[in-house]
């Protein structure tokens, strides 16, 4: 009797792996299939008219690094209880992303790599995890409200009672959020959340904000060098105005992560629309940053989800 529920265990383990992988690849399929940007005419005339290999080989290198900072930060959060290799961090944190793919703001990543560790570490983890993504986030919002003031200082994409009511909103919440910051919410308050982020050592939050830097610098300069590829002459700064913008508002507003292209698509299209660059490349680019970004690591995050044993 105990060998068949054995077996049932695993039976059902493999078939949430197998569910998991299929609805990953079946929703790139999807999109990929859907998305007119990424057809083979368009990919093949890229090819012939603006990409070389050695272009082709640094864009590579860049998605590499982008996801290689991941992995160092979570290598870096996790050693502050436990030291990982290198290769398990990258198993967990590729196979999360596989995991969360289909999930609201990739919500999935949470509960993936929780499943690395025993039940008994999984706040831990999803505690870590929240540090992990939460530096990014603050880094795309403090890069992204300087790119969104330059950028409206040439092109008003929004009106200045908008810039002024976004600056009001930042300092409400802000201290609503040191008032309350003892008000407890199931037994957890912000002041004790912030106990617990001075519990980890500032050596580890130190890199761990370097690497988001780094990680944020990687990806936000892939997407400018696709448009020097492309050819579009325009000032850096002003470039890179628009895209840290792009990353601010849809980063804001909730999405999948198989849906992102799109929805980074159509506000690329909304600023960069204002420097006269033809609605077609940013949409292209939005769609090649999320196939070299998410498609192919969610590809090598499979291969882990498959492989995986849960902890006990």
């Amino acid at each position: 009797m105990t060998a068949v529920a054995h077996k049932a265990k695993q039976f059902l383990a493999f078939s949430i792996k197998v569910l998991i992988v299929g609805c990953a690849f079946y929703f790139i399929y999807r999109q990929l299939h859907q998305n007119s940007a990424l057809s083979r005419e368009n990919v093949v005339r890229l090819f012939e008219q603006n990409l070389s290999i050695s272009s082709v080989l640094f864009l590579i290198l860049l998605s590499f690094l982008n996801r290689f900072f991941e992995i160092l930060k979570w290598q870096t959060l996790v050693s502050s209880f436990e030291k990982i290799s290198l290769g398990q961090a990258a198993a967990q944190v590729l196979g999360a992303l596989t995991a969360g793919i289909f999930t609201p703001n990739g919500l999935g990543e949470y509960a993936g790599k929780a499943l690395f560790y025993p039940k008994t570490q999984t706040k831990k983890i999803v505690f870590l995890n929240l540090i992990c993504n939460g530096v990014q986030m603050l880094l795309t919002i403090g890069f992204g409200l300087l790119g969104l003031l330059c950028f409206n200082a040439y092109f008003q994409v929004i009106s200045n009672v908008m810039v002024v009511g976004l600056f009001v909103g930042l300092a409400i919440i802000t201290t609503f959020l040191f008032l309350s910051r003892n008000f407890t919410i199931r037994g957890y308050s912000i002041q004790q959340l912030w106990q617990k982020i001075n519990e980890i050592p500032k050596e580890i939050h130190r890199k761990n904000f370097w690497l988001g830097l780094g990680r944020y610098l990687v990806f936000s300069h892939q997407y400018y060098f696709f448009f020097l590829i492309f050819g579009v002459d325009q000032p850096y700064l002003l470039l890179m105005a628009g895209i840290t913008s792009v990353y601010l508002l849809a980063s804001s507003l909730p999405s999948f992560q198989f849906l992102d292209f799109a929805l980074k698509g159509s506000m690329a299209v909304l600023f960069f629309g204002k420097l006269g660059i033809n609605d077609w490349i940013p949409v292209l680019i939005t769609a090649l940053m999320w196939f070299l970004n998410v498609v192919i690591p969610v590809v090598i995050g499979s291969y882990f989800v498959l492989n995986f044993k849960t902890k006990s």
